[in-house]
């Protein structure tokens, strides 16, 4: 949690910093006399010795993280506004009052209208409604301040809003997690990156079908597969991407779907990478042509 403004602030000291990837030393974190004296020791023989053996991360700048936060908070803001309203839903069914699943954004107005004749429980619920309106107040103008920044400050978010099924808030996090898309010597490396690959565990002919690593940012890993699922969907736009989806979906089974969906997200953050790296047009059916 610590790692990104300890690291700025020794590296100011004219300090060589190294930020280890926890997942990696299990010298470390196998110990069975594990201790912090035992721990700092260890990574300093393994740091003299190879630091790559560390396998160490390169954190954002300070700037990018402060941005990215307003991205964070909209998501801090809709997750507790779907846990008020599941509150209110599941605490009124108890007393035998069943509202609708309706759209986030206007349940507090349809809220009011249904319970109308029942006054005795819109009073009860009325605080919680107040909370919902105050919030739907605040994500609309983070919106607004999230779309600011893609237009003034992050110009390189159109190349990648080019994809439909792509938006501010997802190019804008693809951008600043990224930070500089040089980083990766092929735009497929983005998919380790984001532990959208599968792990692999080989040996002799023994070689493991594994699920896909989750290393790497778990935000906008979310996102990017949000964003397959709408691609896969009944409104996602005809393209290269969507068919080879919906192919790899047909093959039938019980992961089909997951596995299509996760696929397609690997291959849409590296259509992305592409497009911002070479700044480059988006072409929907480019195989197909």
């Amino acid at each position: 949690m610590h790692s990104s403004w300890i690291s700025r602030f020794l590296t100011e000291q004219g300090l060589e910093v190294l930020v280890a990837n926890t997942r990696k030393p299990r010298a470390i974190y196998q110990n069975t006399r594990k201790s912090d004296e035992a721990d700092a020791k260890m990574l300093a023989r393994i740091g003299h010795f190879d630091p790559e053996l560390l396998y160490p991360i390169q954190h954002n700048s300070e700037e990018h993280q402060r941005d990215l936060l307003q991205v964070k908070l909209r998501d801090n803001l809709v997750r507790q506004r779907v846990d008020v309203i599941s509150a209110i839903r599941f605490t009124l069914k108890s007393m035998g009052v069943r509202l609708p699943s309706l759209n986030t954004n206007c349940f507090a107005k349809r809220a009011r209208t249904l319970l109308a004749e029942r006054p005795e429980i819109l009073t009860l619920i009325e605080p919680s409604l107040c909370v919902l309106d105050t919030m739907k107040e605040q994500i609309l103008e983070l919106d607004r301040a999230i779309e600011k920044l893609c237009e003034e400050k992050y110009p390189e978010t159109k190349l990648l809003r080019q994809i439909r099924g792509i938006g501010a808030i997802t190019a804008l996090s693809f951008v600043l997690t990224i930070g500089d898309p040089k980083r990766f010597d092929r735009p497929r490396d983005v998919g380790a990156f984001l532990g959208l690959v599968p792990k692999r565990d080989q040996s002799g002919k023994s070689d493991k079908e594994l699920r896909i690593s989750k290393a790497g940012d778990k935000y906008l890993r979310r996102l990017l597969v949000g964003s397959a699922q709408y691609l896969l969907g009944p409104f996602g736009e005809d393209c290269d991407l969507q068919r080879q989806g919906l192919k790899l979906a047909e093959r039938g089974g019980r992961e089909a779907k997951k596995k299509a969906v996760v696929a397609t997200a690997r291959k849409l953050a590296v259509i992305m990478m592409t497009l911002w790296r070479d700044e480059s047009e988006y072409q929907p059916l480019r195989k197909a042509a």
